[in-house]
């Protein structure tokens, strides 16, 4: 990295005003651990130091500030420095459900719209009645508790009413979006062998309603489960509906239970709560095992201590249900907090439909992708000239790293006064390891420093910590929303090759990262997609941050592509309509990349392509893209979301 760069890092956009900070959750958490620890906590480092040097009564008091529900045990951690092996409250009993439907009465617990402009609300003691019926017709078809139910969903009300019902007796949760294709479902839900399966009768996007009764047929006859439940996406009546045995509309499902009172089951902290799937592009999708307790935690730190969310509040976040952030999300209701569901194409039918969203609703916090965030700033739309968002106190990225231009262009177009949180974390843990921090200063290019109770590091190839320097991000402490393992691996072998053959006895991420000078720290990408030309490590994201401020490039994808006996850097760009890749434009690129990183970082040949394959959580597939490159098939095309645009990385003339 350039020293010009270094300086733009650094380049501080947003300080916390004392009020603000001293009003906050995390400060309110500081106040309550301080005697425990024995002695002030002035500073965010002093309270994270003393959040990992002591995770019993760390995560203790996360139990107590954050108001469990449940059987806290009498031991917080036990075997607590194995990784894996670790188990966090072994005596302890909750029911995740429970949490999330603690809050009763006419408040609003959901609020939902559709890309069509369908609205819908649900209050709380509604979520509660359509939970509990669920709950009671999932028991009357044979669902015990550890049984699979599987949910090919848009992101709608009952979606999340069918989660918390799955949650309350114990069942295991597992879901995708509807535009999957059948193999893709199938690569993932017949691995998990679902007694209930839940679909739509179709969903919108782009403008079009899209007729998926046809596709969840073919998914349910091959799954077999005892039940298939067709949830019409309007809330009302089906506009098809493939009649057969075995297969009812949600109506009928539970038209025979009232909503009733309803006894919830307590189960032990690491029962298992959901099967969230990697992306499938390397291979079939692995079946990652999540706990219910060390969900509902995790997440309750992440919502109350690092986005300061409250009761009351309306979250958000543009998601759908084969991202975890679909998890997260919904967690937010233990809180007490609204959640916002938007089902949808986010630009149709303009880029504003969500910030018209945001403003109608009163988003306490708008979380979307840093995709999202960079497709504004290239359009030319700037939401400050088209809201009014007052109510908006955090805007959270994800999903890849955020530039510092993108930093700049929240501040600068959407709100001066907003604690905007790029966070960083994954599937694998349903969670983050380095995220925002309220009392902190925002700084461009920079996520703000590690969670609370994550011991966080960056380590040389040989496992040693880098205070500087670019290397894997590793967590050297165990934490309690690791996995339970993996599904069908008794053994647990495949789970300790995936995180901990690297590093003994520690977590390797598969980031590649390095710490900034303020604690905060800069995520270059995912190691698998690092390149190395000339044995040099380089993350792609460096070369993104440059190529994509440049206005003819809308996006790029980079990879390494084996050139006579070394790595070469190869690079490919979505332009701006209109723009032509040639010499001059080439030339500028280059430029501008050499200027910004340094000479290694400069591609040896740049194509133009049509499009840029990504998967179905708006990820670009650096990997399907270097298979391609080098000729070799890409071993699970249906975890893609446009798989034809492969077909442009086929090596051929017209490089610069």
């Amino acid at each position: 990295m350039s020293q010009s760069e270094t300086m733009n890092q650094s380049e501080t956009l947003w300080v916390p005003d004392p009020e603000r900070m001293a009003a906050s959750r995390l400060a309110a958490f500081a106040h309550a651990a301080e005697p425990l620890a024995g002695r002030t906590l002035p500073t965010y480092a002093d309270l994270h130091a003393w959040s990992v040097a002591e995770p019993g009564l760390f995560w203790g008091l996360v139990w107590d500030f954050c108001g469990i529900i449940g059987d806290k045990g009498s031991r917080v951690v036990a075997n607590g420095e194995a990784m894996p092996g670790a188990r966090f409250f072994p005596d302890g009993r909750l029911n995740y459900a429970e949490n999330l439907l603690s809050k009763t009465g006419s408040g609003t617990a959901i609020r939902f719209l559709g890309e069509d402009g369908g609205e819908r609300q649900l209050r709380h003691d509604e979520l509660r009645d359509l939970v509990f019926r669920l709950a009671k017709g999932f028991l009357a078809h044979g669902v015990k508790p550890g049984d699979r139910i599987a949910a090919m969903l848009p992101n709608i009300p009952e979606a999340v009413a069918a989660m918390l019902a799955a949650a309350s007796i114990g069942a295991v949760w597992s879901s995708c979006s509807p535009d999957f294709g059948a193999t893709g479902v199938l690569d993932r839900f017949a691995q998990i062998k679902p007694k209930i399966f839940l679909c739509p009768d179709g969903y919108f996007y782009n403008g079009k309603w899209h007729d998926v009764t046809g596709r969840t047929a073919e998914v349910a006859g091959a799954l077999k489960p005892a039940q298939t439940v067709v949830v019409p996406y309007d809330g009302g009546g089906l506009r098809n509906f493939p009649a057969g045995p075995g297969t009812s509309s949600l109506e009928q499902f539970i038209a025979p239970y009232a909503a009733g009172k309803f006894a919830f089951a307590r189960f032990p902290f690491d029962h298992p709560l959901a099967i969230l799937f990697t992306s499938g592009t390397t291979g079939p999708p692995k079946c990652i095992v999540h706990s219910a307790g060390g969900t509902l935690i995790q997440h309750l730190k992440e919502h109350q201590l690092h986005c300061d969310i409250r009761p009351g509040d309306p979250v958000f976040y543009f998601t759908t249900l084969g991202w975890m952030m679909w998890n997260w999300l919904v967690s937010s209701l233990a809180s007490g907090a609204t959640i916002c569901l938007y089902d949808g194409s986010p630009v149709h039918p303009g880029p504003g439909v969500l910030f018209d969203y945001a403003e109608g609703a009163d988003f306490a916090l708008f979380g979307t992708s840093a995709k999202f965030i960079d497709g504004l700033h290239k359009g030319g739309y700037f939401p400050d000239e088209h809201h009014r968002l007052a109510s908006l106190r955090t805007v959270c990225s994800t999903g890849s790293p955020l530039s510092s231009q993108s930093f700049r262009f929240v501040y600068d177009h959407i709100k001066r006064d907003v604690h905007l949180a790029s966070i960083s974390g994954g599937t694998d843990i349903v969670s983050c390891f380095v995220l925002g921090v309220p009392t902190l200063p925002v700084r461009a290019g920079e996520v703000q420093g590690p969670g609370l109770g994550m011991a966080v590091d960056v380590y040389s190839g040989k496992g040693k910590p880098l205070a500087k320097g670019k290397g894997e991000l590793v967590c050297t402490k165990p934490f309690p929303s690791m996995p339970i393992g993996f599904l069908d691996d008794e053994d647990g072998s495949r789970y300790s090759k995936a995180y901990f053959t690297r590093f003994k006895n520690v977590w390797c991420h598969g980031d590649f990262a390095e710490w900034t000078d303020h604690g905060g720290m800069i995520i270059h990408g995912r190691s698998d997609a690092t390149l190395n030309p000339g044995g040099v490590r380089i993350g792609t994201a460096e070369i993104y941050a440059q190529v994509e401020q440049l206005d003819q490039i809308l996006e790029a994808v980079c990879v390494g592509q084996e050139h006579e006996g070394d790595v070469r850097v190869i690079l490919f760009v979505r332009l701006a309509a209109g723009i032509v890749l040639d010499r001059a434009l080439a030339k500028t690129i280059r430029t501008t990349i050499r200027q910004g990183t340094s000479p290694r970082h400069v591609p040896a040949a740049i194509y133009a392509v049509g499009d840029i394959p990504r998967t179905r959580s708006g990820k670009i597939s650096e990997l399907a893209v270097r298979d391609a490159v080098h000729g070799r098939g890409v071993p699970n095309t249906g975890a893609l979301a446009n798989p034809e645009a492969l077909s442009g990385f086929v090596m051929k003339g017209g490089a610069f």
